[in-house]
């Protein structure tokens, strides 16, 4: 269904602790965006829905509503840590940009750096827009 990366997983942890949060959830939900492309809204919730899907992923688990689950089918999730950008990445393969870039281009809540990504699918923050996450494009 949806792959989480050890190392994704390591940085939500340390996350969670830094928001004094550490037996939190984290919620992903997918809207999709009128040109093809989606957004990617990332919280973090103490108690999953009744109708939620719940991941464990290396011990974090992550809340996924029934209306986005099937938007995530096949995706994967990873962080990078480089000189040029740092942060979480989604790959989804249901929403392939062309030429690349961010498959959402807008706001996140995603706790890191950020810069378009060069594959489909790319980052979870966008390259041009604004990212809740603390951190630069």
């Amino acid at each position: 269904m949806i792959t989480v990366s050890e190392l994704a997983s390591e940085k939500l942890k340390s996350i969670m602790v830094e928001e004094g949060q550490p037996e939190s959830s984290l919620r992903i939900m997918v809207v999709p965006s009128p040109h093809g492309g989606a957004q990617y809204m990332l919280s973090l919730e103490r108690e999953a829905k009744e109708d939620d899907a719940v991941i464990d992923a290396y011990g974090v688990k992550i809340l996924v509503d029934s209306d986005s689950i099937s938007l995530l089918e096949g995706s994967e999730i990873d962080y990078v840590d480089g000189l040029m950008r740092s942060g979480f990445v989604i790959s989804n393969p249901n929403f392939m940009v062309e030429g690349g870039g961010c498959a959402c281009g807008g706001q996140c809540g995603c706790g890191g750096h950020s810069a378009s990504d060069e594959q489909a699918g790319g980052c979870a923050c966008g390259g041009g827009g604004q990212c809740g996450c603390g951190g630069q494009h």
